[in-house]
């Protein structure tokens, strides 16, 4: 089991990054690791350039903190099972920019001043690719590194074509595949998942209104009860077969021992679900 760590707190979150790193890479200077967490600070606070601070209420800085406390667990999961290929200490560097990056693209411009960055929801993974690809590169990242930042957030798209992101090698592949799992993970087995519900209802509805029939399956949900109500679905039949299927099983790197442990991610989940399922049964 993980001991707890408030991911409203970045503090706390950045605090668990920089020790994961120190344990995986005890000569690295942690320095990088306060330097990321201050630029996505920077980027979801609106002190970057012509941007807004995030005001998308779903997918704010905790989501992306909730991602990045599952991504680090995971990966020091995987470390300590001697999987291969081994992360490095840079493409550790890599996949903890892309997931602090990985939605960016519900940031709103400074002249944007219709709704919220919801409304971005169809098109968030293709902004968040090039908010990074921006951002970095004015900070001196070359551009090999940001194109593997870029195929990493790329694999968090709903509707993803894999195979048709030009990863260099396995271990970016595999880097991407646990940016994405963790980015599932992390919010679904959030304590107040349930309670933020509703809260991703409004934003898929702004979605809807700004997308028209592009929609697609967003437009499916009449309410958020609507939405409650398949989410157990959504796990059965969307999440589960990516994390074992599409991202190869990654997730089992959280559990506590490995492989045999307890895995409080999907644990956590299936407390969750059951909670729906009981204010369902109550519901009239």
């Amino acid at each position: 089991m993980f001991a707890y760590v408030d991911t409203r707190n970045p503090q706390a979150v950045e605090e668990q990054a920089r020790l994961t790193y120190l344990r995986l890479f005890p000569d690295a200077d942690p320095s990088f690791i306060t330097q990321s967490f201050d630029w996505a600070r920077q980027c979801f606070s609106g002190q970057v350039g012509e941007y807004l601070p995030i005001d998308a209420r779903y997918h704010d800085f905790e989501h992306t903190l909730q991602g990045t406390l599952c991504l680090i667990r995971l990966l020091e999961g995987r470390h300590l099972a001697h999987a291969k290929p081994l992360v490095d200490q840079h493409r550790f560097n890599l996949v903890l920019l892309a997931i602090l990056f990985h939605d960016t693209g519900y940031l709103k411009r400074r002249d944007d001043t219709d709704g919220t960055g919801a409304k971005y929801t169809l098109t968030h993974v293709v902004r968040s690719a090039d908010f990074a690809r921006d951002f970095l590169s004015s900070r001196g990242f070359s551009a090999s590194d940001i194109e593997a930042i870029r195929n990493m957030i790329s694999c968090t798209g709903v509707n993803a074509n894999l195979q048709a992101i030009p990863f260099r090698d396995d271990l970016e592949r595999t880097l991407g595949y646990a940016l994405a799992t963790a980015d599932l993970l992390g919010q679904m087995a959030a304590p107040d998942y349930v309670e933020k519900l509703p809260i991703l209802y409004q934003e898929f509805a702004e979605a809807v209104r700004h997308d028209g029939p592009k929609a697609g399956r967003l437009a499916s949900y009449r309410d958020a009860d609507e939405l409650a109500r398949n989410t157990p679905s959504f796990w059965q039949n969307y999440v589960l077969p990516k994390i074992n299927s599409d991202f190869d099983k990654l997730y089992q790197f959280l559990s506590v021992p490995y492989p045999h442990g307890t895995n409080s991610y999907v644990a956590a989940i299936e407390k969750n679900l059951a909670r729906i399922g009981d204010a369902l049964a109550r519901s009239p």
